[in-house]
């Protein structure tokens, strides 16, 4: 199994159920990874969670800063060539399952709880069934990101992470504008896709990648 797994967190009080948050940032971008990540609120709960989209850039970074602080939280990042090797939705998966291994992983050295009671995914399908890996109860929402607030911090910190790395890779590769795109095909990035060709962070099983990649 490819990617690679960050966590960490706060002080938590031990929670009589253990319930996972997660979702995902990154699946339409041509370039860069996609992120997921998975987190076990704190009580009370940081305030004002919601779909990060919904947020502005301030919020965000405030409430990341409080879910990190205060909750337990990890991510699961998958490359370029992974996701090229997968396709998105098996490279998805396999982020999901990446955060929520190296989250179990955490509880379990902290001796918070021994089990997880239930996985809630944002979306409508699962890694249950799709990665060998996956070894817990999960139940998809569609639109969980905006109505379980597990779920809204996942969406927090996927989507804080990812845009992290696509700021850092935008000095590395400043023709694309990365740093406001996020790896999105924009106007400027497409633009600049074809004046200069793909770099080893795009994604060359998306098609404007490909068709370039042809001519």
């Amino acid at each position: 199994m490819h990617g690679t797994m960050h966590l960490a967190g706060g002080t938590v009080t031990p929670p009589s159920r253990v319930v996972i948050g997660v979702d995902e940032a990154g699946r339409g971008p041509l370039a860069g990874p996609v992120v997921a990540a998975a987190v076990v609120l704190s009580k009370p709960r940081p305030a004002g969670l919601d779909d990060s989209k919904k947020l502005t850039a301030p919020r965000r970074a405030v409430l990341e800063e409080q879910i990190k602080r205060r909750c337990r939280w990890a991510v699961g990042v998958v490359g370029p060539d992974e996701i090229d090797r997968l396709n998105i939705f098996g490279a998805t998966m396999l982020a999901m399952t990446l955060a929520v291994q190296a989250l179990c992983e955490q509880i379990r050295g902290e001796q918070i709880a021994a089990e997880v009671d239930e996985v809630l995914i944002d979306g409508n399908l699962t890694p249950h069934g799709r990665r060998p890996e996956w070894c817990w109860p999960a139940r998809p929402i569609v639109g969980g990101d905006a109505i379980e607030p597990c779920i809204s911090a996942a969406s927090i910190i996927a989507k804080e992470h990812r845009d992290r790395i696509m700021r850092e890779a935008a000095l590395a590769h400043p023709h694309y504008g990365w740093e406001r795109n996020a790896g999105y095909g924009t106007p400027e990035h497409l633009a600049a896709l074809r004046a200069h060709g793909p770099t080893p962070l795009h994604r060359r099983s998306f098609a404007p990648v490909a068709q370039l990649l042809l001519l």
